[in-house]
């Protein structure tokens, strides 16, 4: 009597996919936090794997996607606080009568900061934080249109 195959091991890495590392990617990604950053941390996995679990886990990728749109409104309170609280710094200039530091508003960082968050949002979730662009354009009046010859 001959001894039943054993069952073929599965190839490749076992996955890492946890529930509560998916939580822990979503929370998050829900406070405004890139995936890159994610990923970069210790004991987090590439973006390419989570790439991978957003397609094996259907459920993982609609998380994803809340979050992400949680993270994006995070963003845009974010810049309100930045804008609505001032930031004091020291700038320092050398004159005649040698080194000056004066103490004010960091205007010119905190503009940097709002801009950068909004440039991000606006490319990310364009929908909602890009630019509205009207393509309804109407136009009176005459168009030639000259083929061939001088113009």
């Amino acid at each position: 009597m001959t001894q039943p195959a054993p069952p073929a091991a599965k190839r490749g890495r076992p996955s890492k996919f946890t529930d509560a590392l998916a939580e822990e990617i979503c929370e998050r990604l829900g406070k405004g936090e890139p995936l890159a950053a994610i990923c970069r941390g210790e004991g987090m996995p590439k973006v390419q794997t989570v790439s991978d679990w957003r397609t094996r886990y259907p459920e993982f990728s609609v998380s994803i996607a809340c979050a992400r749109e949680e993270g994006f409104d995070a963003l845009a309170t974010e810049c309100l606080k930045i804008a609505d609280t001032p930031l004091e710094g020291t700038r320092t200039r050398i004159g005649k009568d040698g080194i000056e530091s004066i103490r004010e508003d960091m205007l010119g960082h905190r503009r940097l900061q709002i801009e950068t968050r909004l440039k991000l949002l606006s490319k990310w979730d364009p929908k909602r934080y890009g630019d509205k662009i009207d393509v309804n354009a109407t136009h009176s009046g005459e168009i030639r249109i000259i083929v061939g010859g001088d113009v």
